[in-house]
């Protein structure tokens, strides 16, 4: 579908037809289609989510892929929602989402959003430096950077408006949640859907 000129998110959320089938992104007043998530990507995602139900997050605040969240367009080439992996939302969320899956910057921010990186550099860059600075100015709490091509999580807590690393994990380390503290999770963990594949494949 062509627009005559460009959106705003307010005109973004007031679509009824986008003429597309899955999710998009507003980047520069345009839609732009996203493709599928890779199997283990999500596989990834799912072992985050089973990990924070286990630690005692409400099932029904956890989401997986199907969150859109509003953000600051702080550059050129921004999207001005993201969708992350995985997102903790707030109790009062429930209620100021029932039309539509979608946070916005009048909203309070959720407490928890996870990204699982996806092969290439333009990949790399959007998660931890774009993604990194839309979702601190969005003032939430924790973001945690999942990278299967390097085997590391690294947890971000927002201090004064910035992430600070609250640690970058490795191997049999635990991953330590300032949000979660009960989280019992280890990098291998997280990382062992891609042990399990590999041996398939051989």
């Amino acid at each position: 579908m062509t627009y005559t000129r460009k959106l705003s998110f307010d005109d973004y959320l007031g679509l009824e037809d986008t003429g597309y089938e899955g999710r998009m992104e507003l980047v520069d007043g345009e839609l732009v289609e996203l493709p599928p998530e890779s199997g283990i990507n999500t596989e990834i995602a799912a072992i985050w989510f089973a990990a924070l139900l286990s630690s005692g997050v409400n099932l029904l605040h956890l989401k997986m892929g199907n969150c859109e969240i509003q953000t600051p367009v702080l550059a050129p080439g921004d999207a001005a929602n993201r969708f992350p992996d995985v997102v903790v939302i707030r109790a009062e969320h429930r209620s100021l989402t029932q039309r539509r899956m979608t946070i916005t910057l009048k909203m309070p921010p959720p407490r928890f959003v996870l990204a699982v990186v996806s092969p290439g550099e333009a990949n790399r860059q959007r998660d931890y430096v774009r993604k990194r600075a839309q979702y601190a100015a969005a003032g939430i709490p924790e973001y945690v950077i999942v990278d299967p091509e390097e085997q590391t999580v690294t947890v971000l807590g927002l201090e004064q408006g910035h992430y600070r690393t609250v640690g970058c994990y490795r191997g049999e380390q635990r991953v330590i949640s300032p949000t979660f503290p009960n989280l019992t999770l280890t990098v291998n963990q997280v990382f062992a859907c891609i042990e399990d594949h590999e041996k398939n494949v051989n």
